[in-house]
């Protein structure tokens, strides 16, 4: 087939079996100083023909493998089979591969990329989507990023036109709700804004996911920055605050920052600590805790507030009733990708496995946190 569709490069986590349709190419703002994503590169509102093109191409696909499915025996079912097929054949692009892993994992779920789709006209993006729909009638969810300073401009209203046609679900990445911080880091927004944009977005009934990126403040600011983060969340109340702890990445305005000293990072250790002040401080009702991100030090830290609160500041001891060397043992196995909780290092073979590379380390004198670090350049 002779189709093509345009895809964006990044998208969160929580979709990564979505099917990723691009209806702004790049970031408007661009001026984070901790991003590199779109470094060098220009925004550009798709026009609606654009994307609707692309759609059609993915139905096309679509329409392409249902049809494959029907004629080797499996009536119609994406399954193992028929992926199987396409992927041995060798005779297929990667655009009908991209339509065909979605279609396997249900079809149902949706990201409009890239880094503010929402900042389209309402009524262009309702256009957009109503035609997915009708493409795509078995879609379920249909989520994007929005920017705090688009979602607080938009109105209730937009809002709800948006949810009538079929967003389900939109991801803000508030970062901070420090004022100083977010001044520091360059993200153009204000606690206030955050507020306003969140509130926007609940009231017209859509679900809303808050991004908190743990250690954004650095030493100076950490206590400020995971208080003020827990009263913007508050007045929010979002569905979902995920944890996107910081990792300072090369190229970036801020490894500037640490070089000159004007920004100095916290440890693993504080990390925690901070995320510990943050959800002490949390008071929301029926929000989720999500720690799905592989920069995060501890996985388990995920539950509903009020009722898990407890479990997890829980796990948080847990981890400062280890050792100091079972710390490092434990950060060394959640970087290397040995370990995803706290419980996996009570396996003897992962103990034993970390606890020598450790003390090799140690006998050395060598510092094992710069190779963490090197492990962790890697996932950006």
């Amino acid at each position: 087939m002779d189709c093509y569709f345009e895809q964006g490069p990044i998208r969160p986590p929580s979709e990564a079996t979505s099917l990723l349709i691009r209806v702004t190419r790049n970031c408007p703002w661009n001026k984070c100083a901790f991003c590199r994503t779109y470094h060098g590169t220009k925004f550009e509102l798709r026009s609606v023909e654009e994307v609707k093109a692309d759609i059609q191409a993915m139905k096309d696909y679509a329409d392409k493998i249902i049809g494959l499915s029907w004629k080797i025996g499996e009536g119609g079912e994406v399954n193992r089979s028929v992926l199987s097929h396409i992927y041995n054949q060798g005779l297929f692009d990667d655009y009908l591969r991209t339509v065909a892993a979605w279609l396997y994992f249900g079809g149902e779920n949706v990201f409009l990329q890239d880094a503010n789709s929402l900042i389209v006209k309402t009524h262009e993006l309702v256009e957009i989507l109503e035609f997915l729909k009708e493409k795509f009638p078995n879609i379920k969810r249909i989520t994007s990023y929005c920017r705090s300073h688009t979602a607080a401009r938009k109105t209730v209203e937009e809002f709800k036109q948006l949810k009538k046609a079929g967003l389900t679900r939109i991801h803000v990445g508030m970062e901070s709700g420090s004022n100083e911080v977010l001044a520091l880091v360059k993200k153009g927004v204000t606690g206030d804004i955050h507020v306003k944009a969140g509130k926007n977005i609940k009231q017209a009934d859509i679900e809303l996911s808050e991004y908190f990126m743990p250690g954004l403040g650095g030493k100076k600011l950490s206590r400020q920055h995971a208080l003020e983060s827990a009263k913007v969340i508050n007045a929010i109340n979002p569905d979902f605050i995920r944890l996107r702890t910081l990792h300072v990445v090369p190229g970036t305005a801020l490894e500037e920052m640490v070089k000159s000293g004007e920004f100095t990072t916290l440890s693993d250790d504080e990390v925690v600590r901070e995320i510990q002040i943050f959800v002490e401080n949390l008071d929301v009702r029926g929000a989720k805790l999500v720690s799905d991100h592989i920069l995060n030090i501890m996985e388990e830290l995920e539950g509903t507030f009020p009722q898990d609160k407890e479990k997890i500041l829980a796990s948080i001891e847990q981890y400062f009733a280890l050792t100091d060397n079972e710390r490092l043992m434990f950060r060394l196995g959640r970087r290397s990708g040995l370990l995803r909780k706290l419980e996996d290092l009570n396996n003897s073979d992962n103990y034993t496995k970390l606890k020598s590379v450790v003390d090799s380390y140690l006998a050395q004198g060598r510092n094992l946190d710069e190779d963490i670090i090197k492990i962790m350049n890697n996932y950006i």
